[in-house]
């Protein structure tokens, strides 16, 4: 075929191309909101289209002859219908993927958990992973929604119950002391001790649930500044000397490691400490000892209380810091005891400093674990 021909030929497949494209593009585009079938059918039928047009172009310009003609519109014939069958079919597949996928978002709407094994083409397989993905992590949620709401409900329960035990305290003596049932001095005075002692506990329990609720909300503000650890951790066995010495309990601090300068809240870091050791005092019979070790492993400072309670069950480990749990009916407190907040809240403060707790068991009791990151400057 001449040089020519062949530029004209070009030409002319170019241009019918072109324009049996830009028709496809628009019926395509006008029927953007039918299936994928009919869609990717049309596509196939602008490919035949396009080749048909192409031809009878050049059969009127004698480039072919109209046998030829005649036999590629043969071809492009049964062509078109392999590829319409075969669109039809890609677009039937399609759907059903989309289906597959609609399913399993309205499953995932409802709460159920969803895993895909059915095979898909690629795009669709990567969505199938993200909604996957998002199953796990609303199932994830929803555990943690329910454990905090049975938590709450706990709560509720616990605190209702540690509110009325000091406020009937306080009623009952107080209207003895307004009917005149008592009027001997040293029961007076022994009837307003105990309303001083029943109105602490209750304020103890409204600053431990402001506390908590802080912590909770993210607005607690720690104001840290550069202190010893062992300065604080000192402190707190001597402050908790005097209710060991009641309770025939020996508390025992023993310092490993000197850590370093620590950007630490004073009194927030105490109030962890008098959490951790007014637990296992609580715990500890009479004759057992507490131990509280200081040191530095790795590139934490840690502070660790081990008590002889005899154990926490394996399936309570896990929630020991959980708001309002107190394990066993062994383990719920009498007039000495705390709110079932003491040891959320430690963890709230320590999460706060960028650290961690932990607790596991030893022979004969437990070791709660305080781990603090040192900082850059002291590495």
């Amino acid at each position: 075929m001449p040089v020519p021909d062949s530029f004209q030929i070009a030409g002319i497949a170019a241009s019918t191309a072109a324009a049996a494209g830009l028709i496809g593009a628009w019926v395509v585009h006008l029927m953007r909101r039918r299936s994928l079938g009919i869609q990717a059918t049309v596509a196939c039928l602008t490919t035949v289209a396009a080749v048909a047009l192409g031809s009878a172009v050049a059969a009127r310009g004698m480039f072919i002859s109209s046998r030829d003609f005649d036999t590629v519109l043969v071809v492009l014939t049964a062509s078109g219908a392999v590829g319409v069958v075969v669109a039809m079919f890609l677009g039937d597949r399609l759907s059903m993927a989309a289906r597959l996928l609609g399913s399993a978002a309205r499953r995932i709407g409802a709460g159920e958990a969803v895993k895909l094994e059915t095979a898909l083409p690629e795009e669709l397989a990567s969505l199938a992973r993200e909604l996957e993905y998002t199953s796990r992590r609303l199932t994830e949620s929803r555990r943690r929604e329910d454990a905090l709401e049975s938590s709450r409900r706990e709560l509720i329960a616990w605190v209702s119950h540690d509110l009325r035990t000091p406020l009937a305290g306080i009623k009952a003596m107080a209207e003895a002391l307004e009917d005149g049932i008592v009027e001997d001095d040293d029961t007076v005075n022994r009837y307003h001790h105990g309303m001083g002692v029943e109105a602490g506990r209750l304020a103890a329990l409204v600053e431990n649930l402001f506390e908590l609720s802080q912590i909770h909300a993210g607005t607690l503000r720690l104001h840290k500044e550069p202190v010893m650890l062992g300065d604080i951790v000192s402190d707190s066995v001597s402050g908790a000397a005097g209710v060991a010495r009641a309770k025939g309990v020996a508390v025992e601090g023993r310092m490993n490691d000197e850590p370093p300068e620590l950007d630490l809240a004073t009194p927030e870091m105490a109030r962890v400490l008098r959490n951790l050791l007014d637990n296992a005092l609580r715990h500890t019979p009479p004759g057992g000892d507490v131990m509280v070790e200081t040191g530095v492993d790795s590139n934490h400072a840690y502070v660790s209380v081990r008590d002889q309670c005899g154990g926490i069950p394996e399936e309570d480990l896990a929630r020991v810091f959980e708001v309002a749990f107190r394990g066993e009916a062994a383990r719920t407190p009498g007039a000495d005891g705390g709110t079932g907040l003491g040891l959320a809240i430690a963890r709230g403060i320590i999460d706060a400093h960028g650290g961690r707790i932990t607790v596991a068991n030893e022979p004969g009791g437990c070791r709660f674990t305080v781990l603090l990151p040192l900082q850059e400057r002291n590495q």
